[in-house]
């Protein structure tokens, strides 16, 4: 099948499809005209991928999941590695976006929002932390 049907199965753009390919993740036939020409096991690749970088994870990550999926002699481990170092990055992430939000919306509720010159949220962002 061509790049367009691949990708309309996997759920991906070509372009996402191309950039897959440059580096590396997978590795469709070519015709004797040149055209990308992909089986059923790239469509399955590419739908993997698709769902992994939809979780958040790198490229680099996708590239070892992917080379564990196709070892049937991995350790399960291996996999859970990667997936609770990602997850501990998720984690440290919205922890973050919590305080942002904890302190953004305390500067929100003490500015008045009126006509007067004095804003608590202006003052708040010139404070050194």
């Amino acid at each position: 099948m061509n790049i367009k049907e691949a990708g309309a199965r996997a759920g991906l753009p070509p372009k996402t499809i191309r950039y897959y390919e440059e580096v590396g993740l997978i590795r469709p036939l070519r015709d004797t005209n040149g055209y990308r020409v992909f089986r059923e096991t790239d469509v399955h690749k590419l739908g993997f991928l698709g769902r992994a970088r939809a979780l958040g994870f790198t490229l680099e990550d996708c590239r070892v999941l992917l080379s564990l999926y196709e070892d049937k002699a991995r350790a399960s481990a291996d996999v859970k590695d990667i997936a609770q170092r990602h997850l501990d990055q998720i984690s440290a992430k919205i922890a973050a976006l919590q305080d942002m939000q904890a302190t953004l919306s305390h500067l929100v509720t003490c500015c008045a929002g009126d006509d007067r010159p004095d804003c608590p949220i202006l003052t708040g962002l010139a404070a050194p932390e």
